[in-house]
């Protein structure tokens, strides 16, 4: 049987397999971006969670980790259109290389191939279209917010429990899942991934705020010169807001409350506009508090691991947590 690294080795090999097309432009872009590597965050919480769940045999959950990343990466190709971005992963963006009509169709490439993928994992499907649907949902609504200038406490909570926690949680439930786990084991996984998944959003968009493109890997600023730095709103004396259910909601259900401080984000007209915000967010303690509550999200999302036996994938997730919070890129 494969251990941990020859899966994850595996799921990379998937992905260029995966995305091999007949057409030159959408077999090249795709494996240009995937190519590019990247964290891997998401198919290593599916891998992790299944054997924290006492899964047995890695190559059953390969196809789903690489499905969760694919869909991962379908998003990124579509926000570099939407952010006119030009640097991704340390690589030019689709959009840069290919233009903008090969990049929307490289993306939804991207997407149609996590059907391929998902065919046979039935109710799994299920779990996949949740949380896309928060996906898009959470992008729209950073959009609108963005569009409107401002972005309000309830507003900032809804973005990013939608846009990214939920997608970690799905990767960890779907883990435990094909390993059989418990309700109450594939909701305590569901649970840390959304917490973590909190956290690394957070430091993603701190990092968006402090960090330049070369040691970031991607254009950085994007978020904050279109009005969308939503991290820099944090503080620890801020009122609390708490994400949806997951009854009648897309957050999947794992909320938790976070305090976040409204601090409107309106675009910046100056030569350079990340100049002017940057002198504003440096000037106070908002970096160092954003980055406080991300580890206590990643202490949450440790906590919910309690509820699984001891095991060395369990060591592995928590070491992932706080991995999320104290990367610089």
């Amino acid at each position: 049987m494969m251990n941990y690294e020859q899966a994850m080795q595996e799921v990379d090999a998937m992905l260029t397999r995966i995305v091999d097309s007949e057409v030159d432009v959408l077999r090249d872009a795709s494996r240009h971006v995937i190519g590019a590597g990247g964290k891997r965050m998401r198919p290593r919480l599916t891998l992790l969670a299944y054997q924290a769940a006492g899964g047995q045999d890695l190559a059953k959950a390969v196809p789903v980790a690489a499905a969760v990343e694919l869909v991962h990466t379908a998003t990124l190709v579509h926000d570099d259109i939407n952010d006119h971005g030009v640097l991704r992963r340390g690589r030019s963006t689709v959009n840069a290389r290919w233009g903008r009509t090969f990049a929307l169709l490289t993306g939804d490439y991207l997407f149609t191939k996590v059907y391929e993928l998902m065919a046979p994992y039935g109710p799994l499907n299920k779990e996949f279209a949740s949380a896309t649907v928060a996906l898009v949902e959470g992008e729209t609504l950073q959009a609108a917010a963005a569009k409107a200038g401002q972005l309000d406490r309830e507003t900032y909570m809804r973005v990013i429990a939608k846009k990214t926690a939920v997608l970690f949680s799905m990767a960890a439930r779907v883990g435990a899942i094909l390993a059989d786990a418990t309700p109450a084991q594939v909701d305590a996984l569901g649970q840390y991934g959304f917490n973590m998944g909190l956290a690394f959003q957070i430091v993603d968009d701190i990092l968006d705020l402090v960090a330049d493109s070369q040691q970031l890997g991607k254009t950085a600023g994007l978020d904050v010169a279109q009005g969308r730095g939503i991290v820099t709103a944090l503080a620890h004396d801020a009122h609390t807001a708490t994400a949806d259910n997951h009854n009648g909601s897309s957050t999947g259900g794992y909320g938790r409350s976070v305090a976040v401080l409204d601090v409107p984000v309106a675009p910046v007209l100056t030569t350079d506009p990340l100049d002017a915000f940057k002198a504003k967010m440096m000037s106070g303690n908002y970096i160092q508090e954003g980055y406080q509550q991300a580890e206590q999200l990643a202490s949450l999302a440790v906590l919910a691991l309690n509820d699984l036996p001891p095991s060395s994938a369990i060591v592995e997730l928590t070491t992932l947590a706080h991995n999320a919070v104290a990367r610089n890129h």
